[in-house]
């Protein structure tokens, strides 16, 4: 077990870290951007008049991702959901409404490419860090399991990461049952793991689940985004061990 120190706050007996992904290890905002903006324009298209405050409600204003909006933090699900109900206000069936979302994203997310956007810097030298000291490191995002998986792959951290776990069909932050299973999956206890994200739903996420402790970074320095953290960082190197 280690001893995790960031800034004034001290972490005892830590077996793992669970990591977000968008915001937190990828620096994902301008992929998120344009799929948001994509999608809404394809709607649009469909149904004039909805594309406008369909972007607003993604969390898009101009050139500026909202870090808190739907696109940066839900599930693809929640996205498609939020995205329909937008639609059914038109009168719209709600099934109708839910294929054109679907479509929409999709057709988006294959316009705009998947590849995988680029690492924040400092994510790679401290997920090596960590794992030389004999920590458990994964993955725990609202991206799908596939994302997470292709992340890892393109970036060529899977001698690191022990877990690539998204959301799919099943329940999504800040639903504890999430950081219960990745826990499980890993072979620790949560009084024993810490969460790092850039959202409330992860830090609610980690809390809900009795985690050591819940780390929340804002590259932004919007201390709003991840209210209950308990301690809040703006770069992944103020994550560190101290020696026994």
């Amino acid at each position: 077990m280690v001893t995790i120190k960031c800034r004034n706050v001290t972490f005892y007996n830590i077996q793992a870290i669970l990591f977000d992904k968008n915001g937190t290890l990828e620096d994902s905002e301008t992929f998120l951007r344009s799929l948001a903006q994509k999608a809404a324009r394809l709607i649009d298209a469909q149904i004039p008049g909805v594309g406008e405050p369909l972007l607003m409600a993604f969390g898009v204003n101009g050139n500026i991702l909202d870090p808190a909006g739907i696109v940066s933090v839900a599930s693809r699900r929640e996205t498609e959901v939020a995205a329909a109900a937008y639609i059914a206000e038109t009168g719209k069936g709600w099934f109708e409404c839910l294929k054109i979302a679907r479509q929409a994203l999709d057709e988006a997310e294959k316009y705009i490419g998947q590849t995988p956007s680029p690492l924040f810097v400092g994510s790679l030298e401290i997920l090596k860090y960590l794992h030389e000291a004999g920590i458990k490191l994964g993955i725990l995002s609202a991206a799908t399991t596939d994302e997470v998986q292709q992340f890892v792959a393109h970036h060529q951290l899977s001698d690191y990461i022990q877990l690539e776990m998204g959301v799919d069909e099943g329940p999504s932050k800040p639903d504890p049952v999430l950081f219960l299973q990745a826990c499980q999956a890993l072979g620790v206890e949560p009084s024993a793991t810490l969460m790092v994200g850039d959202s409330v739903g992860d830090m609610q996420m980690g809390r809900d689940a009795k985690a050591a402790g819940c780390i929340g970074i804002t590259w932004v320095g919007n201390l709003d985004n991840v209210k209950g953290a308990d301690v809040v960082i703006n770069q992944l190197d103020e994550i560190q061990i101290l020696e026994e």
